[in-house]
């Protein structure tokens, strides 16, 4: 079941598990509002830009934000991170959402640039370098540098989904990663130790595989669940919360945030968190991995 904003945007779905049992539990993917608030509307909000981190609260991804890109049909999309002079971004991710039959043969014309997309709502056609899938709600595809790829939308009605973008890093002796196509509800949470099941991580691609400059997870927590410290590393990240509610610790500030909202942490930035109930705390997660920190970045 498609969920839909005041003009038509998917705000999420709510993919049913693999299962014969009724009353299992459902997934839920949180995306923007879309609309505009009313004149009576307050101007107060959550959103946050500092010089360590940005919080960009759901309630701030309306249409007057939105953007489009040559090449689509029938799309636009919320830019949520992109490469910032004194921030040191690796990375830009958007939110896409597609009307019917939208999609794009060339998605991206940048032959350095490696791709991730997780789908939120609706049916995905995605064809990977001749290989057709069809992903649901809960559906990851990532996309090696260089790959040819094109992207529709097969659903009678909006469909919407996450899509990261990144150079791919060389380095001597690796080639690039194969390509990767998985459900969430397929793959085993790897629980963290002595957290008694309280923190987990979904992993898309393989820690060990050192082709792989990026990765994307997602990351859940059970009620009362927490990081339970102030985690500082050179790692850089963008968080989307796709389901719950928890306080963040952001550098020196603790935030609320909920489903839909999106954090921006800049490398070393400190964060922890509490996750409040009453069901799952749960975001999709970019990470850079596995390489030197570039020296002469102009070079």
């Amino acid at each position: 079941m498609t969920q839909t904003g005041p003009a038509g945007a998917p705000t999420g779905d709510i993919a049913q598990l693999p299962t014969d049992d009724a009353t299992a539990p459902r997934i839920h993917y949180a995306g923007p509002v879309a609309g505009l608030p009313p004149q009576t509307g307050m101007t107060t909000d959550t959103a946050i830009f500092t010089e360590a981190y940005a919080v960009i609260p759901r309630t701030v991804m309306r249409d007057i934000v939105t953007s489009y890109l040559p090449g689509w049909q029938g799309m636009r999309f919320w830019m949520l991170a992109r490469p910032l002079t004194g921030f040191a971004e690796t990375f830009s991710q958007y939110i896409v959402e597609l009307a019917e039959g939208g999609g794009s043969d060339t998605p991206d014309d940048d032959p350095e640039v490696q791709h991730a997309i997780f789908v939120t709502g609706g049916d995905m056609q995605v064809v990977i370098d001749g290989t057709e899938h069809l992903l649901s709600p809960g559906g990851f595809a990532y996309i090696p540098a260089g790959t040819p790829w094109r992207v529709r939308n097969r659903t009678a009605g909006p469909a919407g989904f996450h899509w990261w973008r990144k150079r791919w890093q060389p380095f001597a002796g690796t080639d690039k990663p194969d390509p990767i196509v998985v459900q969430e509800q397929d793959i085993a949470p790897s629980m963290m130790p002595d957290t008694d099941g309280a923190w987990g991580t979904t992993r898309f691609m393989d820690p060990a595989d050192l082709r792989h400059d990026m990765h994307i997870t997602v990351v859940t927590f059970k009620p009362g669940g927490s990081i339970p410290f102030a985690e500082t590393h050179v790692m850089e990240h963008g968080l989307f919360v796709l389901e719950g509610k928890a306080v963040y610790r952001l550098n020196r500030d603790w935030v609320e945030v909920g489903p839909g909202d999106y954090m921006w942490l800049r490398a070393f930035c400190p964060q922890a968190c509490y996750a409040g109930g009453p069901g799952p705390f749960r975001y999709l997660l970019y990470k850079d991995v596995n390489r030197h920190a570039t020296l002469w970045p102009n070079r």
